[in-house]
């Protein structure tokens, strides 16, 4: 077996960081697996390559920008179907939207580094951008061949002036197999210990060379099937839970829930009065038995719920009445995928190779959330309806006696009305997704070290969204208002004439399951969402070297050319969605739009001694301008340099400064407005505070278009509510970056194959784009900046009406609070790994650790309020410590891995850190860690094991188990999803995996 211990070799050595990428040698046999495969983005030449982050060829894989790397081996290893899988175990990656999101959630499967944010993290195959999906314009890794990955490198901070916008937190760049030879088979099964939560994949490839050699074709394609797994399934997730005083002691050790110690106990008073903060039973006061409001006999509003088989009622009581909605949500979303596709290459002639990718995905992925929770106010319950018995009746009378006297003593009590819809079924989101992305481009060499490439790229995603279990309001509404048919005493009918033309059918409520069918069906409405994006690229360069300093080193290189990306994304929800009349789902506003970009690039190297009076010394740069179709972005510069210095061979240093952008998405642009009425005081008029009241703000106030005889009057604002929109902002800037990073990597030629590599990251993001609540964005404008310039200011120009009102109804136009670039965020940390292996016992062992320490992470929500910082280090996402660490021992055709992934202790996600001025004291103004039961979330480790056998050249196996010693997830209550974090912690127990994968 020729190859038996060279795929050993690399499949022990997984996780792999810059300091691999400084090693000539080890990075090469990582680099080239069997099938020889190369960076798909390089141009023919003698053994050069590309390496993530830059566009210059060169003969080694040293980078100044720290750079992870995950070989496809650890794929394998892991069991991984999803490419998320394996790249949430990153210590740079917080989980995005992930296979376990079912609210929020919308099918896809994001990638956030640094939680910096999925908008600000670049992801690319084969160096190229990829395909989005919505209007934020975020990549869904769910159309990434996980199954032809030659491996998948991380780069930390800004590269914008390499690839241009949203390379803020970094790039993930998937480099796909190529020249593959033959044919692979692979096939995938997991499932966990309590035997649920199936997963199954199936994969071909054909790869073949033709003429001589000069052509090579890939084909592919892929199935893969996930079953859902609900949150019943799971004691932890089985029962909304909430926090609350307990009996101590009374916890259940697996879901930390107890007994409610007594009923009526104020968490705040709780350890006063002998009780022990913890998680109680909860649920929601919206059942599948109707409930209703009137006074009681002390003339007290009083919700009152009715027996299950109707009539009669009595007083809600809580807990002992509330739902448990939890069993019927997803805890692991079900899925299927089809993903077929190819890339291959032709040289046409010498110098000038042909060169195509085409991929396709066709992905579905449902939600499912319980039953439509409705809750209608006030509305006219018929006192003599047959729905009711005496002792209802009587109830609905007094309150129709305490009504005003328009609708009093009027045979109708206005009340409020809950109830939860069983009888439509769940609420279903069937999330169907396809994407194809065809790309056609031509390389090759100019003269000898002069190389271009040039392509062109086409992709486009289209989502439908099925949504069922939705309940039409104005429907709802209607079928309660009823009345006697006309010459009927026991006969109902619904009131509103034009209704009963539509359809209209009484609605029985009042009870459990008592719900005629033919009224659920006209109250049910089920709807169609489109989604639809589509990118076009087209990328040319000329890459080369121009000369050489004559000190060792490898010539000058160089890169420049010009890029051009047309954007377009639109959102069409169900007219029924889009008018607001929903109880289930939200409801959400049409958007679309799109803008261009033509930019120029260039890129240097310098390498400027090697061997000589020291080891090596390089510097670089680059630098790119992008002109935007948008007049609020315009034109921009991004760049980035840095240099590597190794004064002897084993310890070199590196470092580098980036500044990066991310433009405004379609969302932030274009997002569909919608109308509130939020409660807010106008400072120009008598609403605000008399001391705030200053000829400043009453010049500001005219020059806003207040009259100056009515400043500070009652007509500036004649209601306690504001009409405004918010949406999309046409005005909105870029996002602006800045990125330091400082490393050293340790190569000691005394201990053969052992890389330490330690780089310091610091990124600073401004102007990050964000919404503002009305009243904030008045009391800046007027009240702090006093500058009609600022962005806080431009909410309100040319808003206000003849009298100096703001909004539609008081004839001047709404404040629109769209996105904005409002506040700052920072982070810095240290990133760490280690890699090592030696022959031992006939074998080899190899060692691999990838840790990251969070120094800080701080944010801003509003720059103009400096006093208010949120520290976010050590909160949850953000643990100061987490790591993941693999130890690999192969002999023959075996081998054992053991991987190791520890997510350090955090705060609970509800204490709120941010941190303000009070009477000239920075105080916490957030929640505080002391009404919290558990404020803190222990260290968690998970442990996996897999072991791999070569039964030939041809056929491998793997078998494993991951989350070995079935660690449980913490229970944070029922204001989280699944009362606990799914995309973050492992739900779904001791797994199990076995795969096999065939080469002939």
């Amino acid at each position: 077996m020729k190859s038996t211990f060279r795929r050993h070799l690399l499949a022990s050595t997984l996780l792999i960081t810059g300091s691999a990428l400084a090693s000539p040698a080890l990075a090469q046999s990582i680099a080239t697996p069997e099938a020889g495969t190369i960076d798909q983005s390089q141009a023919p030449g003698d053994g050069e390559i590309v390496v993530t982050g830059s566009r210059i060829q060169r003969t080694d894989l040293q980078s100044t920008s720290p750079v992870a790397v995950v070989a496809a081996e650890e794929f394998a290893l892991s069991g991984a179907i999803n490419v998320e899988q394996v790249i949430n175990t990153l210590p740079q990656v917080l989980p995005g939207l992930t296979g376990f999101s079912n609210n929020p959630g919308n099918g896809a499967v994001t990638l956030n580094l640094r939680n910096l944010g999925t908008t600000r993290t670049l992801v690319l195959v084969n160096g190229r951008r990829w395909m989005f999906f919505d209007t934020t314009q975020v990549v869904d890794t769910n159309t990434i061949p996980q199954f032809l990955l030659e491996g998948v490198e991380v780069v930390t901070g800004g590269a914008s002036a390499v690839y241009g916008t949203d390379a803020v937190a970094g790039v993930v760049n998937f480099k796909l197999r190529n020249n593959l030879r033959g044919i692979e088979m692979g096939a995938n099964y997991s499932l966990t210990e309590r035997g649920d939560g199936a997963r199954y994949s199936f994969d071909v490839a054909i790869g073949s060379s033709f003429d001589d050699n000069r052509g090579n074709v890939t084909l592919f394609a892929n199935y893969t099937e996930r079953k859902p797994i609900f949150q019943s399934a799971r004691s932890f997730s089985a029962s909304a839970a909430g926090e609350g005083c307990i009996v101590p002691g009374s916890t259940n050790g697996e879901t930390s829930i107890g007994q409610p110690f007594p009923s009526g106990i104020a968490v705040g008073t709780c350890l006063a009065r002998g009780g022990q903060l913890g998680f109680v039973p909860q649920g929601s006061a919206t059942g599948p038995i109707g409930t209703f409001v009137a006074p009681n006999a002390g003339g007290v509003a009083t919700t009152y719920i009715f027996n299950p088989s109707g009539g009669g009622s009595r007083v809600f009581q809580d807990p002992g009445d509330l739902y448990n909605f939890a069993p019927a949500n997803y805890l692991q979303l079900p899925q299927e995928r089809y993903l077929f596709g190819g890339y291959g290459s032709y040289e046409i002639t010498p110098g000038v190779e042909f060169y195509t990718e085409l991929s396709y995905v066709n992905n579905t992925v449902p939600q499912e959330l319980a039953a439509t929770p409705t809750g209608l106010a006030n509305v006219p319950l018929f006192i003599n309806s047959p729905f009711f018995n005496a002792q209802t009746r009587a109830l609905l009378t007094a309150q129709d006696a305490a009504e005003a006297a328009a609708t009093r003593n009027d045979g109708y009590a206005l009340s409020t009305v809950s109830y939860r819809f069983l009888s439509a079924g769940p609420r279903n989101a069937d999330q169907e997704r396809s994407a194809f992305r065809i790309l056609g481009g031509v390389r090759g060499t100019i003269v000898d070290n002069l190389n271009y490439d040039l392509f062109y790229s086409y992709s486009r995603t289209n989502n439908t969204q099925r949504q069922t279990g939705n309940i039409s309001s104005s429907r709802y509404r209607n079928a309660l208002n009823v009345e006697f048919v006309p010459g009927s005493t026991t006969q109902l009918q619904c009131r509103d004439a034009a209704a009963r033309t539509a359809g209209c059918v009484p609605i029985n409520v009042f009870g459990s399951g008592l719900a005629d069918p033919a009224a659920v069906r006209y109250v049910s409405v089920n709807s169609t969402n489109l989604q639809e994006s589509s990118l076009k690229n087209i990328v040319g360069s000329i890459s080369g070297s121009l000369f050489n300093l004559g000190m060792g080193a490898d010539d000058v290189g160089f890169a420049f050319g010009g890029e051009y990306r047309d954007v377009f994304a639109r959102y069409t929800p169900d007219t029924f969605l889009a008018s607001g009349d929903v109880l289930g789902f939200n409801a959400g506003q049409p958007t679309q739009g799109g803008y261009d970009v033509k930019e120029v690039f260039g890129e240097l190297r310098v390498p400027v001694v090697r061997d000589g009076f020291i080891y090596q010394l390089e510097l670089n740069g680059a630098a790119r301008y992008s002109d935007y179709s948008l007049q609020a972005v315009g034109g921009n510069w991004t760049y980035t340099a840095g240099a590597d210095f190794a004064p002897i061979r084993d310890i070199r240093f590196r470092g580098q400064y980036a500044r990066a952008v991310r433009a405004p998405n379609v969302e932030n642009l274009f997002g569909g407005r919608a109308t509130g009425f939020p409660a807010a005081n106008d400072p120009c008029s008598d609403r605000g505070p008399a001391a705030t009241q200053t000829a400043a703000l009453r010049a500001l106030c005219v020059a806003n278009g207040v009259p100056a005889n009515l400043v500070f009057t009652r007509a500036v604002q004649p209601n306690t509510q504001i009409q405004s929109d918010s949406g999309g902002n046409p005005n909105v800037q870029e996002e602006v970056s800045d990125t330091y990073t400082v490393g050293a990597v340790i190569q000691p030629t005394f201990i053969p194959r052992l890389n330490v590599t330690v780089d310091y990251f610091n990124i600073e993001v401004r102007d990050t784009i964000g919404t503002i609540a009305l009243g904030t964005a008045l009391d800046l404008c007027y009240n702090v900046t006093q500058d009609l310039n600022s962005v806080y200011c431009s909410y309100f120009q040319g808003a206000r009406s003849s009298q100096g009102a703001l909004g539609v109804g008081q004839g001047g136009q709404n404040p629109l609070l769209g996105a904005s670039n409002l506040g700052t965020t920072k982070t810095s940390g240290i990133d760490m790994q280690v890699d090592y292996n030696v022959d031992l016992f006939g074998g080899r062992l190899a060692f691999s650790y990838l840790g990251t320490w969070l120094d800080k992470f701080r944010s801003r929500a509003i720059d103009a309020i400096p006093v208010q910082t949120t520290i976010a280090e050590g909160t949850f996402g953000l643990p100061k410590y987490r790591h993941t660490t693999r130890l690999t021992y192969a002999a023959g055709p075996a081998q054992l891995s053991f991987r190791w992934r520890f997510n350090g202790k955090t705060q609970d996600t509800r204490i709120d850190n941010t941190y303000g001025l009070v009477n000239g004291v920075q105080t916490r103004i957030g929640t505080n860690p002391a009404a919290i039961s558990r404020p803190f979330l222990q260290a968690y480790n998970y442990f996996d094991l897999t072991a791999t056998f070569d039964a030939s050249d041809q056929l491998t196996f793997n078998i494993g188990v991951n989350n070995l010693l079935d660690a449980k997830p913490p229970v944070l209550g029922g204001s989280e999803q699944a009362n606990t974090f799914p995309s973050f912690f492992d739900v779904l127990g001791r797994d199990f995996f076995v795969s096999a994968r065939l080469r002939f």
